[in-house]
Parts: structure tokens; C-alpha cells; sequence
């Protein structure tokens, strides 16, 4: 993995959240009522992940989405700007409570319940605010847990000023092949290929989009088609014991990878590093490494 001197410049546009993680015995089933050992709360959404993950590798990012006019919101965003991300274009609305997450987790398995709120404000009228610094940019990064035409609308304006445009596919929704298109790289769950792509085989969808699309497992192992061969990449280490915020982090590693103009297989492999870091922490952004863990 090599790092230019050229610091990148990255715009994350998506989510932001407080998750209130409930670790339990067990993941309750249909009617079931457990109680939970422990109550904790963490930043996450994953808009912001990346973003606090891709400015601890060092690169200088404007973080763009929506908040609630509360102290959560308030919270959210003073936590960005103590990771040093951009904040001039986080937008609060008054209309929503700021975005949250309920994670009942046991053993490596959850259950996760997403309340978007503020985050469905987000609009394309406020990416549209944010237009000179996507005529700078170096990669474009976004999630689905905002409006499926903030997506759309952004990915255009990145491919109007040709800057390259990742997209982390979760939670999963079916893409327009207009999207895929676009797009430079995407990251996706191996669970949810069916619901971005129909019933086609891994392989197939695989050899679709090479060098294009990387599809990621709960092991920490990254599949793609480099146009001629199938690769695998397996990064589990006995420290992978916290699940959440995995392909974030992949996705932020690949992407600054990326930026320093490093081969795919080469970013492939720092995704996954960075994405083993994130699962020895609990909570999505705790464990998220900084520049500084991989430059002595």
C-alpha cells in the first residue's frame, strides 16, 4: 500500500445516527422478550462513518446530510468536527428528530432497527448548495440510507465534473443500470445481491461488473472479477468480534486506497484491514484506524 504526498479530497454525502446498542443473551425471536446485559450508545450512520473514517486516513473531507434541531443532532455534528470533517453542509431540519439506530446484539449476531428521520430530508437542493466542492473533489462516497434520488442526483453531478463516484449498497435496493453505469466501484453484501442485481449467480453479476463491483461476507473476505480471474481476499482476525460498521470501513479503506493511485488488488486488501480494524471496537466508528496505525 503506498501513500502520495497528495492529500485526498473526499465528499461523503448520506447519513448520520446515534445507535443504541443493546448487547443480550440472545437475539430475541418472533414474541420473545429478553433482557439486555448492557446499553450503550455510539455515533454511527453511515454517511458519517466514512466520512470520520476516510478524514482519519487523512484525507480532507466535506461531509454532506441532514440533522434534527436537537441535541442529538447537535451532538452528531460536533462530533464530526472534532474528527476534523467539513460540517458547512450538514443541514437541520426542523420537520425530524436526528436519525437513530436500536442494535440488539449477542455473539457476533444482530438485529439492527434503522429510524432514517432527519436523514429523509436530505435533498438534492442541499447537495446542489454544496457544487463547488465537487468541481475539487477527488472521489465522490455514498450509502442508501438516504433518498434514492439524492443518490441518483449526486452520482450524476460527480460524473458531470468527472470525479470518481463508490457506493457502499446498504441497506440494498435495486439499482437502475443507469446507476451501476456511473459509478466507479461499489461495495455489497454477499445476503443482498438478489435484491441489487435479481436472481443471476455470484459469478455471473461477478464477471458483469469486474474490477467494479467488490461483494463483502461476515468473515471479513472481499470477492471480485479483475476481468480475468475470480479473486478472493480474507482479512478475519481473531479480533473480529463487533460486525457493525464492516463495510464502511472496507469502503473507506478502498476508497482512499484508491486515491493514491494504488492497483485494485492493493486497495482490495487495505479495505480489508481497515474493516478488521473497525471489529475489534464496539460501535461503527470507535475502532475506525487513522492514518498514523499504517505510516510509521
Amino acid at each position: 500500500m503506498n501513500f502520495s504526498s497528495q492529500q485526498p479530497k473526499i465528499i461523503v454525502v448520506g447519513s448520520s445516527s446515534v445507535d443504541l446498542i443493546l448487547e443480550t443473551e440472545k437475539v430475541p425471536s418472533h414474541n420473545e422478550t429478553v433482557i439486555a446485559n448492557t446499553s450503550e450508545s455510539f455515533f454511527g450512520g453511515k454517511g458519517a462513518n466514512q466520512a470520520v473514517g476516510a478524514a482519519r486516513l487523512g484525507a480532507k473531507v466535506h461531509f454532506i446530510g441532514c440533522v434534527g434541531m436537537d441535541p442529538v443532532g447537535q451532538q452528531i455534528m460536533r462530533n464530526m468536527m472534532s474528527e476534523n470533517v467539513n460540517i458547512d453542509f450538514v443541514f437541520e431540519t426542523d420537520h425530524d428528530a436526528s436519525g437513530t439506530a436500536y442494535v440488539t446484539t449477542s455473539k457476533g449476531s444482530s438485529a439492527i432497527v434503522v429510524v432514517p428521520a432527519a436523514n429523509n430530508h436530505l435533498s438534492k437542493e442541499h447537495v446542489e448548495a454544496a457544487d463547488k466542492y465537487f468541481q475539487t473533489a477527488d472521489l465522490i462516497l455514498l450509502q442508501l440510507e438516504v433518498s434514492m434520488d439524492v443518490v441518483e442526483f449526486t452520482i450524476n453531478k460527480a460524473k458531470k465534473y468527472g470525479k470518481k463516484v463508490g457506493l457502499y449498497a446498504s441497506p440494498a435496493q435495486r439499482l437502475s443500470d443507469s446507476m451501476v453505469e456511473n459509478l466507479d466501484f461499489m461495495v455489497a453484501k454477499s445476503s443482498d445481491l438478489h435484491i441489487l442485481f435479481g436472481e443471476e449467480q455470484r459469478e455471473k453479476i461477478l464477471k458483469k461488473h469486474f474490477n467494479k463491483l467488490f461483494v463483502r461476507d461476515d468473515i471479513n473476505s472481499t470477492f471480485y472479477f479483475d476481468g480475468t480471474e475470480m479473486k478472493y481476499c480474507r482479512n478475519d482476525k481473531d479480533t473480529t468480534i463487533y460486525k457493525m460498521g464492516m463495510g464502511d470501513a472496507f469502503t473507506v479503506g478502498f476508497s482512499i486506497a484508491l486515491c493514491h493511485n494504488n492497483d485494485i488488488d492493493e486497495c482490495v486488501k487495505f479495505g480489508n484491514e481497515v474493516s478488521a480494524s473497525v471489529s475489534s471496537k464496539k460501535g461503527s466508528q470507535t475502532g475506525l484506524p487513522r492514518l498514523s496505525d499504517f505510516i510509521s
